[in-house]
């Protein structure tokens, strides 16, 4: 079992080669595999049928009877992804099958320990991370253009539409982290033309990311996300449903903590961050780096090459340049403008949402079924990343903004 780095030569400075990111796709894994090898069917006939395993109630005495596999057979980046994803999509299954309060404090050493393996491999943490969820979990349905997942849980077309916005929400940032590179080779030839050009570049690639963001309200309902979808990207750290976090079978006696899927996993924020040297509170910054522990280790080592570069708004200050400037905040304005949508996206799938389920739980009584999707009141106030949503957003929405140059 082997990842590859792919790193033989020594190319330029931030050749984005060096960090696994594509010309083309970004931070996307380009081109995902779908089906892993024979030897690794049992896992694939389990993970296309999750969402019907959960709504049934049977997936977790399937995962008891699923063999234990060797991890030693899989060969390549792609495949350790692939399998990565599907283990990590049978986990959270598994987890949360029976809702916040029929969860498990064990995972089976069958699942468990390929899980780790594989995830040890990849430089990843053994639960479904932004990675999977988003980055290794899309292929084209057509030769055109129409594109849909790999794996899902339940949630049908909501969830299909939720990873699919926020994978063209990654798409639509790849110019602007071809900007970045563009910009830092200009900063280091002081070649003010092309850096201006590259700043141009990033606030465009920031408001494209915007606009993608408004499909969500295209494609997901929030009813669905708040009570059926959400869970499943929950994660066993600072989670009151699992105070102790899971046990790994096989893999260790001690139970371990992870935080869930969140937006904050995203390596292209983390990247906007540094380049543009937005300085954040103390509390957000812990949590943000800790996120980055959740990212593919290139794209860590990507975020660490920019945090090293020379300083661009140091450069913009110190050029006098107005035009400069201007550019430069423009940047931190999207930066700001796009993070001030999603707390608008947060507010009407998590708040509104609440308060509407609550609302139409009040009103049924005890007539409610199981069925009807309970309200998750342990994650009321959190984000599945386990930070306590709004005062996170809100926070590092606020400073963003304050990295503007005054004029």
């Amino acid at each position: 079992m082997e990842a590859g780095d792919g790193t033989e030569e020594t190319p330029l400075p931030l050749e984005l080669s060096r960090f696994q990111l594509s010309e083309e796709y970004g931070f996307l894994l380009p081109h995902p595999l779908t089906e892993l090898p024979a030897p690794y069917s049992p896992w694939m006939e389990i993970a296309h049928d999750l969402p019907q395993l959960i709504a049934s109630h049977r997936l977790r005495s399937r995962v008891h009877q699923m063999p234990q596999l060797s991890t030693r057979h899989l060969q390549g980046r792609e495949e350790l992804h692939l399998a990565h994803l599907v283990l990590s999509f049978i986990t959270m299954g598994y987890l949360w099958q029976e809702g916040e309060e029929g969860t498990v404090k064990v995972l089976p050493q069958n699942l468990a320990v390929p899980f780790w393996e594989v995830s040890q491999a990849l430089g990843l943490p053994p639960i479904l991370s932004h990675a999977d969820f988003v980055l290794a979990n899309w292929r084209r349905k057509n030769p055109n253009r129409n594109l849909d997942t790999i794996i899902s849980l339940p949630g049908g077309e909501s969830l299909r539409g939720f990873i699919l916005v926020t994978l063209l929400v990654e798409k639509a940032a790849v110019p602007g982290i071809k900007a970045i590179v563009q910009a830092i080779r200009a900063i280091l030839q002081q070649d003010e033309e092309t850096l201006h050009k590259a700043l141009q570049e990033l606030a465009g690639a920031i408001g494209d990311m915007s606009e993608a963001l408004k499909q969500m309200h295209d494609y997901v309902d929030p009813a669905v996300f708040y009570a059926v979808i959400r869970i499943f990207l929950s994660g066993w750290k600072d989670n009151p449903a699992m105070p102790d976090g899971l046990i790994y079978e096989g893999v260790s006696d001690q139970p371990m903590a992870y935080s869930g899927g969140s937006a904050a996993q995203s390596t292209v924020l983390h990247a906007f961050d540094e380049f543009l040297g937005i300085r954040h509170s103390e509390e957000s910054t812990t949590f943000l780096h800790r996120m980055r522990d959740y990212m593919p280790p290139p794209h860590r080592a990507f975020v660490e090459e920019i945090h090293c570069a020379p300083s661009l708004k140091q450069h913009v200050l110190s050029s006098g340049d107005a035009r400069l400037c201007a550019a430069f905040n423009q940047c931190v304005s999207a930066l700001a403008d796009l993070r001030s949508y999603h707390i608008t996206i947060v507010t009407k799938y998590i708040t509104v949402a609440a308060a509407k389920a609550k609302a139409e739980q009040a009103e049924l009584g005890n007539r409610a079924g199981p069925s009807t999707g309970k309200p998750l009141s342990a994650l009321e106030s959190k984000g599945t990343g386990g930070s306590h949503i709004f005062c996170f957003l809100k926070s590092v929405r606020d400073t963003t903004r304050e990295g503007m140059i005054s004029a």
